[in-house]
């Protein structure tokens, strides 16, 4: 049986790309980050090597002993996390050598590179996943008025602005008020602050920067986005349509019906 590799990081996503690729009868072959991975996921690969962020050569070998040629990264890794409880190993120090720019993209191209010059391909986990990418349009809750419309509008543009600094992708908005600008905290934590702000009623922007590797770190939204949106009573989740990955989009769906949140999905 043909295999696939898969880097897996936080979230619901690893789960999804391991389903998917064993649904085109493929042997997932699996490497999980320690505090970052749920555990569960054990359950639906054929095997699982766990490791510390930043343990690159040992990602590597457990890909080479499998026979794996391709692989994808399905998950983020927290960025507070990995800052405080990385443990580099000669493969990060390799790459990290020959880097002028340690931003997210420059990094994760740098990895990927590295890993292809091993024989391993790093592939976008949305090749398997079409699926649960945003589609366009009005998707859940209440029409849009004419001010969450224009809130809708600038927090577009000023996430382009964000991205094009490679600093994140959600952009929190008010009444014409930018409130909050994702960094290293984290989409949740960036609604919260902006709820806080703000009040009730804030619009959440998410989309990808302008320059985005579709194989690396696509916005992502579920049923816990609602959650904490719920907390500070925000009431617009605007994505980007094709670039945004919906987890358990159904349960999404029904959450914001129920809770009164608009859901978007804006070219």
């Amino acid at each position: 049986m043909e295999r696939i590799g898969l880097i897996a990081g936080n979230g619901q996503l690893p789960f999804l790309f391991a389903r998917a690729a064993r649904a085109r009868g493929l042997e997932v072959v699996a490497v999980a980050h320690r505090g970052e991975t749920d555990p569960a996921l054990a359950s639906e690969v054929a095997r699982l090597t766990w490791v510390r962020v930043g343990q690159v050569d040992r990602i590597q070998k457990a890909f080479r002993e499998a026979g794996v040629k391709q692989a994808a990264m399905a998950g983020g890794i927290g960025r507070v996390r990995a800052l405080a409880e990385a443990r580099p190993d000669l493969g990060a120090v390799r790459i990290i050598s020959k880097l002028r720019s340690f931003r997210d993209d420059a990094l994760l191209r740098a990895v990927a590179a590295d890993f292809e010059a091993r024989g391993v391909t790093i592939i976008a986990p949305t090749d398997f996943l079409g699926e649960v990418l945003c589609p366009e349009g009005h998707l859940a809750g209440p029409k849009l008025h004419p001010a969450q419309e224009k809130d809708v509008a600038l927090g577009r543009e000023v996430a382009v602005l964000l991205g094009q600094a490679d600093v994140g992708q959600t952009v929190v908005v008010h009444n014409g008020h930018v409130l909050a600008l994702e960094a290293v905290e984290g989409t949740d934590e960036t609604i919260r602050r902006g709820g806080r702000l703000g009040g009730k009623g804030a619009v959440i922007v998410k989309r990808c920067k302008p320059q985005q590797d579709l194989r690396f770190d696509l916005p992502a939204v579920g049923p816990r986005t609602l959650d904490t949106m719920n907390e500070v009573g925000a009431k617009v989740l605007a994505l980007e349509v094709g670039r945004t990955v919906l987890l358990d989009a159904p349960a999404l769906f029904a959450g914001a019906e129920s809770s009164g949140i608009t859901i978007v999905g804006v070219p």
